[in-house]
């Protein structure tokens, strides 16, 4: 009898989920229609919900995969558009990523409490706040299909534009009255300095490199908000003390790294193919800023505590932003397939019709 409710019971369970997945993909899939200038003539799904798009990070992989993944972006290594591939993307590289960077920090965590060693602290401070948001770049890294971007320019995009993103926003600050406590006004205005600062640094970035691909901004975009995460979370354990790395390690999941990432998406979406973006798209391509503000939303509500309630509606909030923010990179991953499948067939229309006879 327990056999039959326990079959019963996984039977709805998994029944449920297949609607909830099924809806996800066609909800995903119509907004990332929407998002490209033409929309695909096949009418073909993309594929790209967790259970493939994850499909290989428990796989076997070879010295040589990981090492053709660093070499990309090269004048040697960069594939021509036709050779570009259209296929789900399937990253696995960044698990391995993190799986390192945690596991150095678990050996800090034992030089400090085993041994006693305050030496082990700066370790700690810089590689927990590395982790996550790193391996996130690495993610978005793996996925630019394109391969046009080089290991080099995101280290320097990671690294200066993660400085230069913060020096912006202390800019912004002194321009703008911030008041340090928890009201929904305070909360939009850190939003919208913090966003604001990153979207310029992005752009600069983006005309620097003379990017045009929907991957290519997600990836930029990525680089920068992580290298923001990473300075910032640092530079808190020293106002808040050490106890602050344990918690914002795993929020940067959903946080600058990702919003960050969907801005840069968005900028591409935003401005005229093969020109830079302009402060004239700033304000007149309303897909761009659909998106900005969206960023902005999220980061508000993360930082808003809503007045009168407790620990679990603050998880709930992150939770929230957390899967929204997840969605909309899902939705750009799909519109960037759809990019390069419908810049491929205006590849093939361009050439029939130059062809002599």
């Amino acid at each position: 009898m327990k056999s039959k409710w326990y079959d019963g019971g996984f039977r709805f369970l998994d029944l449920v989920w297949t609607g909830v997945r099924r809806n996800y993909d066609n909800l995903d899939d119509t907004i990332a229609k929407r998002l490209g200038e033409k929309v695909d003539e096949t009418n073909e799904q993309v594929e790209i919900h967790l259970s493939k798009m994850f499909s290989s990070i428990f796989k076997r992989h070879t010295k040589d995969e990981a090492d053709r993944i660093f070499i990309a972006g090269t004048k040697a290594t960069t594939p021509g558009l036709r050779k570009v591939s259209s296929r789900p993307v399937k990253p696995w590289f960044f698990t391995r990523v993190f799986v390192v960077l945690a596991l150095s920090f678990t050996m800090l965590m034992l030089l400090l409490y085993l041994f006693g060693s305050d030496k082990a602290i700066p370790g700690m401070i810089f590689i927990g706040s590395l982790a996550v948001p790193f391996s996130l770049l690495m993610m978005f890294f793996e996925i630019n299909v394109y391969q046009n971007v080089s290991f080099l320019q995101v280290m320097q995009t990671f690294l200066v534009g993660g400085i230069l993103s913060l020096l912006v926003t202390m800019l912004f600050y002194l321009l703008l009255p911030i008041q340090t406590n928890i009201s929904i006004e305070s909360a939009l205005l850190v939003g919208v300095v913090e966003e604001l600062a990153k979207t310029v640094v992005i752009i600069l970035f983006i005309n620097a490199y003379k990017l045009n691909y929907i991957f290519n901004g997600l990836l930029i975009g990525a680089a920068v908000g992580a290298g923001f995460s990473v300075f910032e979370s640092s530079g808190y354990v020293s106002e808040y003390g050490l106890v602050t790395i344990y918690t914002r390690s795993f929020q940067a999941i959903g946080t600058h790294t990702i919003w960050a990432a969907i801005i840069g998406g968005a900028i591409i979406l935003g401005k005229v193919r093969k020109k830079p973006f302009t402060l004239g798209d700033f304000v007149t391509k309303p897909r761009f800023f659909i998106f900005l503000l969206i960023a902005i939303g999220l980061h508000t509500l993360w930082d808003w505590d809503i007045p009168g309630t407790g620990l679990p509606a603050s998880i709930t909030e992150e939770l929230i932003v957390v899967v929204i923010g997840w969605f909309l990179i899902f939705v750009m991953i799909d519109a960037g397939l759809r990019e390069v499948r419908t810049l491929q067939g205006q590849l093939i229309v361009k050439k029939k019709k130059t062809r002599r006879p």
